[in-house]
């Protein structure tokens, strides 16, 4: 049965406070440990077991796996029959050769705190809390996936921090969408007969200058780049194989869709211009625009003024992110945690930020400005019934946040 008398906030965040401090030491070691550690994309196995460790060790069921990715997870804790659930999402997948440079250490760490200390007082709010590990989100679109294998369909509300050069909250991020082009030749000698070969590198050559000058022709906000992954293999053969991948950002879905057949006319110009055979894939679902809840991020703003911090309201945060996806299905928000410096994400110098007295005190403030923020909405009965109401008028099809990986 749904409770729906919940304790007073204030007794609440008395035991919200208490045991994040009892937590505090190994969440810190956590962030400290993941850094030390970095894993990319699908590959998170020493993340993903120091995190569930730490929550099976607080209290919460853990279920690994979770939608049929073995570095997925959940966690939770408090009564199953809820009207009111809050997910917590955990990223701690690196970026290759840089690590750390996007502070997903930071965010599993935050994450981690705000669902053992709402743990702590689940039964009082009557409050279910779930907190879960999502990987990939650098790419693969793990929290994509997740969505799709019914993962967040209990949830009412999900909240996750950013950590970033200062703090802020609202705003949205940019619409993206991955493409790979695969150009087929033939090989031939490079001096002897390079009238036998049909280059491929030619063909990746052709199609980036296209996109280059199509560059000139988009709208405001577009963005597009990308890199060879395989331009040949030796000076003297002709390249019979090469391979490009972009991404394409805009500022929502629809933009997107709308801009690729032009996308694809400069792919397909390097294959009719060479005469290589063209393939084109998208490895990953697209990641949607960030549409962040007003009054949960007014409310974890609020708790941030209180820890010491200034907070700005933000218009876009200029990136892309799969908890975009995840926005489109339910009231969610993304803020960013200050870690005050001047570098920015995926630098040598932000990874350096993500450890540290900085990085440190970004953890256990957003841990509990986030769970301050879920604990007064359970004990706000306009905003609990607004979310709950939402949740059981829910009709999400996954259509709605991304299209499927390629």
């Amino acid at each position: 049965m749904a409770r729906t008398a919940p304790v007073s906030a204030p007794a609440s965040d008395d035991a919200l406070r208490a045991r994040l401090d009892a937590v505090a030491e190994r969440l810190l070691h956590l962030a400290r440990d993941l850094h030390a550690h970095p894993e990319t994309a699908f590959a998170e196995h020493h993340a993903a077991d120091a995190l569930t460790t730490l929550l099976a060790d607080a209290g919460l069921t853990v279920e690994r796996g979770t939608a049929g990715l073995p570095t997925a997870f959940t966690a939770t804790a408090g009564p199953s029959g809820a009207d009111l659930t809050v997910g917590l999402c955990l990223e701690y997948d690196a970026l290759p050769d840089l690590g750390h440079a996007c502070g997903h250490n930071l965010i599993a760490a935050a994450g981690a705190g705000a669902a053992i200390a709402l743990a702590a007082v689940a039964d009082d709010l009557g409050l279910r809390v779930k907190a879960l590990g999502t990987p990939a989100e650098e790419s693969g679109g793990g929290k994509v996936h997740l969505l799709r294998a019914g993962a967040f369909d209990d949830v009412s509300f999900a909240m996750m921090v950013h950590p970033g050069p200062a703090d802020d909250f609202g705003g949205t991020s940019r619409a993206a969408r991955g493409v790979q082009a695969e150009y087929r030749g033939r090989a031939a000698h490079a001096a002897i007969a390079p009238y036998d070969g049909v280059n491929a590198a030619d063909a990746c050559v052709i199609a980036q200058t296209a996109l280059a000058l199509l560059r000139q022709q988009l709208p405001d906000g577009v963005r597009m780049h990308g890199i060879v992954t395989h331009g040949g293999d030796r000076t003297n053969i002709i390249p019979a194989l090469a391979r490009v991948s972009w991404q394409l950002r805009a500022g929502t879905l629809d933009e997107l869709e709308a801009l690729w057949p032009r996308v694809r006319a400069c792919f397909e110009a390097g294959a009719v211009a060479t005469g290589c055979e063209l393939t084109l894939t998208e490895p990953a679902a697209a990641y949607a625009d960030l549409r962040q809840d007003a009054w949960l991020g007014d409310t974890y703003a609020r708790h941030v003024r209180a820890l010491g911090r200034t907070p700005e309201p933000a218009v876009s945060i200029g990136a892309s992110t799969d908890m975009g996806n995840v926005s489109h299905a339910l009231p969610a928000i993304h803020p960013t945690i200050g870690l005050g410096c001047t570098a920015r994400p995926h630098t040598a110098e932000f990874a350096a930020a993500a450890v540290g007295e900085q990085a440190d005190r970004a953890v256990l403030d957003a841990a509990l400005a986030l769970a301050r923020t879920a604990a007064d909405l359970a004990t706000d009965p306009a905003q609990r019934t607004r979310i709950t109401e939402a949740h059981r008028a829910r009709a999400y099809r996954p259509s709605s946040a991304g299209s499927p990986p390629g």
